[in-house]
């Protein structure tokens, strides 16, 4: 044990001396390490705020579709419905015995690029995402008149609206003039705050508003010859035809698989009922290959500043030679020499680890809140997490295995060859 003492401290001591070459490539690790760490972070909070888009929801119904598919346009306003659920479909959902609480949501429209989504004011009392979080409005209130609108956080910040403007829809996700709802413009009353979720990016109007801006148009066109202004739209029925989907909240989840096969098979319009946490962990495994992807580059980053830490001191034997020959002239084994380099390699890996999770530390410090408030990407601020030591330990292993490299280098190296000058 005195020995090995003795050995690392040596190996201490003849680091320091090369303390500024070495630094540098303490830092290339720790970078590494850095970003390898912060890219699993992200990616593992990435797929919490992810599966967290929808929280609360027993069930999601729409037409008989994909559930991916259906979870792709009801949840994240992308792609378009296949088919869409007849009022009265939807209405005898909501009078199910076993239902709670039912959200109709109607797709098709937007306003400068963003979806535009019709439903009714129990959206802003059942509706949660997270960890059951709540809808709350940072300014404003619901919409309460047919002409009005409620703004998610994206859509405001960037678009730089407040309640009592005025923004008008255009008709599908296309921003042409010839497909806008100019005639009948809507008022901003509030401004969701940010969640994090497509909420973010979705200006909410109510069904009736989305009937009322349709009464003039036909098979995705204005009726020619036809023109109801606003104020006259009053006077036609405006109840929903139709709706894109519908959330279901249950009185029991016991009785989810109860009502699920209920609805898969009823009989008056074939629906698709589809539980939003089995659906988003299908989904994710579409997108997961990105954030494998983006692991591996980490990884291989972390092993060129390993290899770096190899050539490094591969490099720096034969400036040593004499030093490792003076050791040698003075009693060391050559496995002393072998496992004072790698005790040096395996000190570099460790410092680099340890200052790299402090950056990563740092980093989150910072710009978590940022991550926060632009993105919605909660990023708590932490050390180090149990499920990414074993990541540690896998980095330093690497370490361990390339310091062997030059370590064996110098075990071969003779005590002549150290002495002898070279001429």
């Amino acid at each position: 044990m005195k020995h090995l003492a003795y050995l690392v401290s040596l190996a201490l001591h003849s680091a320091w001396n090369r303390r500024l070459t070495l630094g540098l490539v303490m830092l290339t690790v720790a970078l590494s390490v850095s970003m390898l760490l912060g890219v699993d972070r992200v990616r593992r909070d990435a797929r919490d705020s992810f599966a967290q888009s929808v929280s609360g929801t027993d069930l999601i119904v729409g037409a008989r579709t994909s559930p991916v598919q259906l979870m792709l346009y009801s949840i994240f306003r992308m792609g378009e419905a296949t088919n869409n659920i007849g009022w009265d479909s939807a209405q005898r959902l909501a009078s199910h015995p076993l239902v709670a609480w039912t959200i109709p949501l109607s797709l098709g429209d937007s306003h400068r690029g963003y979806p535009v989504l019709g439903t009714t004011t129990p959206y802003f009392e059942h509706f949660r995402y997270g960890d059951a979080r709540t809808l709350e409005f940072a300014s404003g209130k619901p919409f309460a008149q047919l002409f009005d609108a409620v703004l998610g956080a994206d859509v405001a910040e960037r678009l730089g609206y407040r309640p009592g403007d005025k923004i008008s829809l255009t008709h599908g996700m296309r921003d042409v003039s010839l497909s806008e709802h100019g005639d009948k413009p809507f008022v901003v009353t509030g401004v969701l705050r940010r969640t994090g979720t497509p909420v973010d990016r979705t200006v909410h109007i109510s069904l009736e508003a989305m009937e009322a801006i349709h009464l003039d148009w036909q098979g995705g066109a204005r009726m020619p010859g036809l023109d109801i202004p606003a104020e006259h739209v009053r006077k036609f029925d405006l109840t929903p035809k139709q709706v894109t989907a519908v959330l279901v909240g249950l009185k029991s989840r016991a009785a989810v698989f109860r009502m699920q096969r209920f609805i898969n098979e009823f009989r008056d319009e074939p629906l698709l009922a589809i539980l939003p946490g089995v659906a988003l962990d299908q989904l994710w495994q579409v997108v997961g290959v990105v954030e494998r992807s983006l692991l591996l580059i980490s990884a291989l980053v972390v092993l060129v500043g390993l290899c770096g830490l190899v050539a490094v001191v591969l490099a720096g034997l034969n400036e040593r030679r004499r030093e490792l020959a003076i050791l040698r002239s003075v009693g060391a084994q050559p496995r002393d020499i072998l496992v004072m380099l790698v005790i040096e390699g395996l000190l570099l890996t460790i410092i680099g680890c340890c200052v790299g999770v402090l950056l990563l530390a740092g980093a989150s410090a910072l710009l978590g809140p940022l991550a926060e408030s632009r993105f919605g990407l909660a990023l708590p601020l932490r050390l180090l997490a149990p499920e990414e030591m074993p990541l540690l330990l896998a980095v330093v292993g690497v370490g361990l295995l390339a310091s062997l490299v030059p370590g064996y280098r110098a075990y071969r190296l003779s005590l002549a060859d150290g002495l002898t000058p070279r001429l």
